[in-house]
């Protein structure tokens, strides 16, 4: 007998490698899976310049990203996370600029509005377009934020959501089967499907009933690494547990002998696992572990 619905999941034609670099850019739901990468030892970096939660803030995101690391050639990014939020956009009424991020000025001074299907569409395919030409065999991930906008009114957030829905499944069909001008492929990851259809209980649900408990974000993440993570990928993992295990063990005396040789010995095991996998990224934590050490 079946006491919940899963959500199925189309498995993309390329799988996330060990340590490939990722960006991920969009709403605070993209800062909850980039954190989990980083934890995995992923060089991956999330919403460098703050939260986006719309289309036009996303490419505003990506373009500056890009042209801030055009000489960095570390941070050119393998796959890329597109998280979006709400298809509201609020212009500074001076300028008629759409504006990332208010900074908690007077709101008399923003127009706020809604993006339409289209519109959403086109800012996604610039953004893609920028991302191509930046890297030609990037790939790219896009999810819609299961995060409600209570502010809007729940209705309302639906039919947000709604829009940002039909802008993603837009790009599905541009890109899906390889566009004869941007040879990239799109994906779709259902995160906002699995809270609202798999999960659809408020014990998943943060105290503020809005946001993913973490409970919910980690069972995404299983079901993100199942569907897209490779074989290898998954014994990267499986090799990295123990040692991130080892790094967070609180001993009972920290001066004794005992927990010297632990320490020693996983710091070894770092060590080799940097080595074999040249492009992980220890996290801060293990960095911690081994300055205090």
């Amino acid at each position: 007998m079946e006491f919940r619905t899963e959500v199925k999941i189309d498995r993309p034609a390329w799988r996330i490698e060990p340590c490939e670099r990722i960006l991920f850019v969009g709403s605070c739901f993209a800062d909850s899976i980039g954190r989990r990468f980083r934890e995995e030892g992923f060089p991956a970096v999330a919403n460098p310049y703050g939260t986006m939660y719309n289309p036009a803030s996303v490419m505003h995101t990506v373009e500056r990203y890009l042209q801030e690391t055009a000489d960095v050639a570390a941070e050119k990014p393998d796959i890329c996370f597109i998280t979006l939020g709400t298809n509201h956009i609020y212009i500074l009424k001076e300028t008629g600029e759409i504006v990332d991020n208010c900074c908690k000025r007077p709101q008399c001074l923003f127009e706020e509005r809604e993006l339409t299907v289209e519109e959403c569409a086109d800012y996604l395919k610039k953004t893609v377009a920028m991302l191509v030409e930046r890297n030609p065999t990037i790939h790219i991930v896009l999810t819609v934020s299961p995060i409600r906008y209570r502010k809007y009114g729940y209705h309302e957030s639906r039919i947000s959501k709604a829009v940002l829905l039909l802008a993603t499944d837009v790009l599905q069909k541009t890109f899906g089967i390889r566009h004869s001008a941007l040879d990239v492929a799109i994906s779709y990851f259902p995160a906002y499907e699995i809270l609202e259809d798999e999960l659809r209980d408020y014990r998943f649900y943060s105290p503020d009933m809005i946001h993913p408990s973490e409970q919910a974000v980690e069972f995404i993440w299983e079901r993100l690494t199942e569907s897209y993570f490779s074989d290898h990928a998954r014994r990267y993992l499986d090799e990295w547990k123990p040692i991130k295990e080892a790094m967070g063990h609180r001993p009972f005396n920290a001066e004794g002998e005992e927990y010297r040789l632990f320490v020693r010995k996983t710091k070894e095991k770092i060590a080799a696992f940097s080595q074999k996998y040249p492009n992980f990224a220890l996290p801060a934590e293990g960095r911690h572990f081994l300055e205090d050490r």
